[in-house]
């Protein structure tokens, strides 16, 4: 498959610079592939379309990750951290990131404004025992932009939030799921944040965990999908949800990096590791029966997920639809519901 398949024109417009409130407000197309039929509905009717599938979310939490720093020359340096590794090593995102060294030290700057979006995300009496990120030193570069580091501190910096959005997020707790649980995450998990604790509450769902990371949201640079790399994401789930999504008629994936679990789990993997599965148009899916997602990028693999899920051609005619009925698309965007 040609990356150029995964191209799509999106008005500026229409890229969700904040989210709805309430959380649940967001509007939802609703695709029926068994009879094409096409609703457009609100995210808080999800319940009044299910048939008693089992919904799985993906409870990972977002790390304040995004850490500007400064050089000993003083030239700025933006980390965003990807992943723990051993001890008090990550592996991160650095530019810019041709001029730096293994062996540098970089500092914080402008430590008070990190401390403040901290403690904003997490609670304010744990935040005052922790100390907060001082320095990164880098260890190895990786390519691609990527390092190897070692964090002083604990991770102190901003909400992570996409490029795309140009507005700051006045509650930080906005980026995260309501049922976030498990700290490990670069970006969030996007169709989990249309939830409310009470819609949630009225479907019955298990957990999963998927830590995401570089592979999530690295865009397509290679000319056909199938050159693509994926590093790998960790993942695990509790032996009694393993159990319950195993024995369910039906499962509805809240995402893809959920869809990427339950796939993962059904081509006999184990309850905790890595996921490297690579979903593209023609994969046959073991688990997931329906699919709830958000709008995703262009030249993703998030798209392409999709597409194999839905099919090429309809789900090109469904974010055609949902871009003429003016549908917010990306993170903090509409949600889309493939039965």
């Amino acid at each position: 498959m040609r990356s150029s398949e995964l191209d799509y024109d999106l008005p500026q417009e229409l890229v969700a610079q904040h989210p709805v409130e309430p959380r649940d407000a967001s509007r939802l197309l609703v695709h029926d592939r068994a009879t094409g039929a096409i609703r457009h509905r609100s995210f808080g009717d999800l319940p009044d379309e299910l048939d008693g599938e089992l919904v799985v979310v993906n409870d990972t939490r977002v790390v304040p990750a995004r850490l500007d720093l400064r050089r000993a020359s003083g030239g700025e340096v933006e980390v965003l951290l990807l992943e723990p590794l051993e001890g008090d090593e990550w592996e991160a995102l650095a530019r810019p990131s041709r001029r730096l060294r293994a062996g540098e030290l970089l500092a914080v700057r402008g430590e008070a404004r990190l401390r403040q979006a901290y403690n904003a995300c997490v609670d304010s009496t744990q935040a005052l025992s922790r100390a907060g990120t001082a320095t990164v030193e880098l260890l190895e570069a990786l390519g691609d932009g990527r390092w190897r580091v070692r964090l002083g501190g604990e991770p102190a910096g901003a909400v992570p939030l996409p490029p795309y959005i140009e507005t700051p997020l006045d509650d930080p707790e906005r980026y995260q799921t309501v049922f976030s649980k498990s700290t490990g995450s670069a970006a969030a998990p996007t169709a989990g944040l249309h939830f409310t604790p009470e819609l949630l509450a009225r479907v019955d769902h298990e957990r999963v965990t998927l830590h995401v990371g570089l592979d999530t949201f690295r865009p397509l640079t290679v000319e056909t999908v199938e050159e693509h790399e994926l590093h790998g994401e960790r993942y695990s789930v509790e032996q009694s949800a393993c159990a319950r999504i195993a024995a369910a008629e039906r499962v509805l994936a809240v995402g893809t990096t959920t869809t990427r679990v339950l796939e993962t789990l059904a081509r006999g993997a184990p309850r905790e590791g890595r996921s490297h599965l690579f979903i593209t148009p023609g994969y046959e899916f073991r688990r997931v029966d329906a699919l709830l997602t958000n709008f995703h990028l262009p030249r993703t693999t998030l798209l392409a997920l999709v597409m194999a899920f839905a099919g090429i051609e309809t789900t090109r005619d469904l974010y055609a639809l949902a871009i003429a009925e003016g549908y917010r698309f990306y993170s903090f965007g509409d949600a889309m519901l493939i039965l």
